[in-house]
């Protein structure tokens, strides 16, 4: 998930299709080897990553019928699942293994049809748009959709929760469209609903008090590019009129003109709000809808894509949004904290606790005391759960709390996991043994 000692390399996946044991150490730089071992030819992935933190062979997981299992090789500086120190222990799907100043998360998927898993992949990663990046096989294959649309001239709507990189998305597509024009972003919620229409498409000198000048408004100085509507949702309904046009028509009226101007520009909205929902109350309309959803692309949060972490930390440190970033090395407390936190606030709350640790520390290295206090506490090791069939009654008492917070919370698990003061890691775990699927809250 994430290289405390070279951040900047993101993440990256290894398949343990056909794999009886994968092997962990330290080498001088990324070393991915699978290699026929021992008396019984175990198939065994080798996995080197340069970590100072690790020993040369740090710990290994023992793949077989009965599940997976994780060994700490006598290492140095131990190894922890979820941030507790294991020497042996059973892995399970979404588990989080530190060593050294590395994380790694333990994962099975169903991966889509026509999905080719590459070990490691840096370059393949490097090569994709920001915005256009996962690990997570699922979300890959809907993101190629994506890309392919972004070479067309279909007009695209990207749904998802504040802070989940929109705009981010908007950039990479227009760059994919090699559309000539710029990339122009409006924040429809930032303009005054009275300047709304003056702003978007222009206006004639003298057009209104204080027009001394023609100007071209922000549709039209996207002609040829890309028009970027950010929360679409807080367009007043008159103005909505006047963008159906320019969709329709391809034309603008500018604001006292006496006759429309062509232009030609590809629009991508997006929006937190259900616009299916404003439609019905009469807020949005539907004809607007129409052509602005000529395909809708759904961004998960963060907490979704967790493994996408040490993906998002590394184009971070690449921007001007963190200072000094290209050389800021994680501590491993503080690398765990960015796995285990589930981000409420999404990528835009990673962008604002990075930004922060850049300027706390002073000489590059980032430790927990660096990071945001509500970032920093999900690095405390979970608290002890019940034993798994040695205690019927915690676990039927465990079932009915989940089951009734569960219900509270429309079955978000991160909020239960806030209400009782555990890790998001630790409520996942709790469901999965006890058969409760957080879905059916919903």
């Amino acid at each position: 998930m994430i290289e405390g000692e070279r951040p900047g390399a993101g993440g990256a996946r290894f398949s343990l299709q056909g794999i009886d044991e994968v092997v962990l150490g330290r080498t001088d730089e990324l070393r991915v080897a699978r290699t026929r071992e021992g008396e019984g030819d175990a198939s065994v992935l080798r996995l080197g990553i340069p970590d100072r933190g690790m020993s040369v062979e740090h710990a290994r997981i023992l793949l077989g019928p009965a599940g997976a299992q994780l060994e700490d090789l006598g290492s140095t500086n131990g190894t922890r699942i979820d941030a507790r120190p294991v020497r042996t222990s059973p892995l399970a799907s979404g588990d989080v293994v530190e060593v050294g100043h590395t994380l790694f998360v333990f994962a099975e998927s169903q991966e889509p049809a026509g999905f080719r898993p590459s070990d490691g992949d840096h370059a393949g990663l490097s090569r994709m748009q920001p915005g256009l990046r996962t690990l997570l096989p699922s979300y890959a294959a809907r993101l190629e959709r994506l890309s392919r649309i972004a070479a067309s001239d279909v007009s695209l709507l990207l749904r998802g929760e504040t802070g989940t990189g929109k705009e981010v998305t908007a950039r990479a597509v227009h760059v994919l469209s090699n559309r000539p024009g710029p990339f122009v972003a409006v924040n429809c919620g930032a303009i005054p609903e009275q300047l709304v229409e003056s702003q978007l498409f222009g206006h004639v000198k003298g057009a209104f008090s204080g027009a001394l000048r023609d100007e071209p408004g922000l549709v039209r100085s996207a002609n040829g590019g890309t028009l970027f509507l950010d929360e679409i949702g807080d367009l007043p309904l008159l103005s909505q009129a006047a963008l159906l046009r320019v969709l329709q028509e391809g034309e603008v009226m500018p604001v006292g003109a006496a006759r429309p101007t062509r232009v030609d520009v590809r629009v991508v909205s997006a929006t937190h709000q259900r616009l299916d929902a404003m439609i019905e109350r009469g807020e949005f309309r539907r004809d607007l809808y129409a052509r602005l959803a000529g395909f809708a692309h759904e961004l998960p949060p963060l907490r979704d894509r967790i493994v996408d972490v040490g993906l998002l930390v590394a184009e971070l440190l690449s921007s001007d949004r963190v200072r000094g970033g290209a050389s800021l090395r994680f501590r491993s407390d503080a690398a765990r904290a960015l796995v285990l936190h589930d981000w409420p606030l999404n990528v835009r709350e990673l962008a604002q606790s990075l930004g922060t640790s850049s300027v706390l520390a002073e000489d590059g290295v980032v430790g927990l005391e660096h990071l945001p206090e509500a970032v920093a506490s999900a690095a405390e090791p979970p608290g002890d759960e019940p034993t798994a069939g040695g205690d019927e009654g915690g676990d039927a008492a465990l079932r009915q709390e989940l089951l009734r917070r569960l219900a509270d919370a429309n079955g978000n698990v991160s909020e239960v996991a806030r209400a009782m003061g555990k890790a998001r890691q630790q409520i996942q775990k709790w469901v999965r043994r006890l058969g409760i699927d957080p879905a059916a809250f919903r």
